[in-house]
């Protein structure tokens, strides 16, 4: 089945200068979700650092081929701007499988090439601590990429990890970060301790939103910043569905990070079946897998023992090889993730009030589960159609 592009672009990674310019145009309007608040959204996520700016990343081991479309690729306009979308791929392995992998969800340089079917990710101390325990967690091992512990490069440390796209030929992937709410409890109280009216946080709140701001915060041209960060979720279906959509990578086409101000039901469905390519088997997969990862954690004393914030399930899948789909999905990313004090436990469903460190996890993924079940049932938002029959 032809793949249907989310952007109705067709363009690849070579075009000029020109064509890119235009590709962003095409970008910004064809989801048709507040195109106008999501530029200016993407404007606040450059300043506020939302941990979502792209940045291509290079293997070390680069041939002439490979310099040369590195070149090319700099050039184009769109390229360093684009949002990252895959934690696990850092770089481009242009030697290994011809096709560009791009990282999402990092700090610029934070991955390096490793070994064949692994990567390097700059370790976080936090992150580090998480990924040695859930080593000794059976069910979490299912569901997240192998850890092989720490290591050291030209005097940076870092934790080598499985390459989740290695046993994909050319895969287009999903970033969804989970939870309904993607701040601790701790970065809340912090800033409320320090709490001041913000007039810089005030600026970008009415950049995207003018009505946003209450009369006396008008009056003063300022918010807190406790007010901005519960704001910031309520733009995108984090606290509404327990999930947002972090970015996609389409196997042949551009990174897309408009997905932000992406909210209801209708839209997301309307996002994933684009995504799937309309094909009912890629459905079908990534919807088992993800029964299995909520039975898994469900199971998990870690998992139960731990505010998990920040954190995504990665779906991936490949164009159908002789006529079998290929798709996977894993829980990724525990750089916010903290212990809980003494012997407490979260089920991950409870809505969250402050203090009771609830974070929606397992309450997302319900609705996720829900939404892949149903996903030819869910029309597609007012205005807008799908380019084929849905799909399942």
């Amino acid at each position: 089945m032809t793949s249907i592009p989310l952007n109705n672009n067709n363009n690849n990674n070579n075009n000029n200068n020109n064509n890119n310019n235009n590709n962003n145009n095409n970008t910004e309007n064809n989801h048709g979700f507040e195109s106008e608040e999501r530029d200016k959204l993407a404007e606040l996520e450059q300043e506020m650092d939302l941990d979502d700016i792209w940045r291509d990343s290079w293997s070390d081991e680069e041939d002439e081929g490979t310099k040369k479309q590195k070149r090319q690729l700099k050039a184009s306009r769109s390229w360093g701007l684009i949002k990252q979308v895959v934690h696990w791929s850092p770089f481009v392995q242009v030697y290994k499988k011809k096709y560009p992998w791009v990282q999402l969800a990092g700090h610029n340089g934070a991955f390096k090439p490793c070994d064949n079917g692994t990567i390097l990710k700059k370790l976080t101390e936090k992150e580090y601590v998480c990924l040695n325990k859930i080593l000794d967690d059976t069910f979490m091992l299912q569901i997240t990429p192998k850890f092989y512990g720490k290591v050291e490069k030209e005097g940076v440390d870092y934790v080598k990890l499985q390459d989740l796209l290695a046993e994909f030929d050319n895969p287009s992937v999903c970033d969804i970060k989970m939870g309904t709410r993607t701040y601790l409890e701790e970065e809340l109280i912090k800033a409320r301790e320090k709490l001041t009216m913000r007039k810089d946080m005030y600026e970008k709140m009415v950049k995207v939103d003018k009505n946003e701001p209450t009369e006396e915060e008008h009056t003063f041209k300022a918010v807190t910043k406790p007010r901005y960060m519960q704001w910031r979720e309520r733009l995108s279906s984090t606290a509404t569905l327990g999930f947002r959509i972090d970015g996609i990578k389409q196997a042949d086409r551009d990174p897309d990070k408009n997905f932000k101000t992406v909210r209801t039901n209708q839209e997301v469905a309307y996002v994933l079946r684009k995504h799937i390519d309309y094909r009912d088997e890629t459905r079908l997969k990534l919807l088992e897998r993800l029964k299995e990862i909520r039975s898994t954690l469900e199971k998990s004393k870690f998992f139960a023992s731990h505010e998990v914030i920040g954190s995504s399930v990665l779906l991936v899948h490949d164009q159908p090889s002789e006529g079998v789909a290929k798709a996977n999905v894993w829980m990724i990313d525990f750089g916010k993730t903290t212990p809980l004090n003494g012997d407490k436990a979260l089920d991950h469903r409870t809505p969250w009030v402050e203090g009771n460190q609830e974070d929606g996890y397992l309450f997302g993924l319900d609705n996720l589960v829900n939404l892949f079940e149903n996903l030819s049932n869910i029309p597609a938002p007012e205005g807008l159609e799908d380019d084929q029959p849905a799909v399942g």
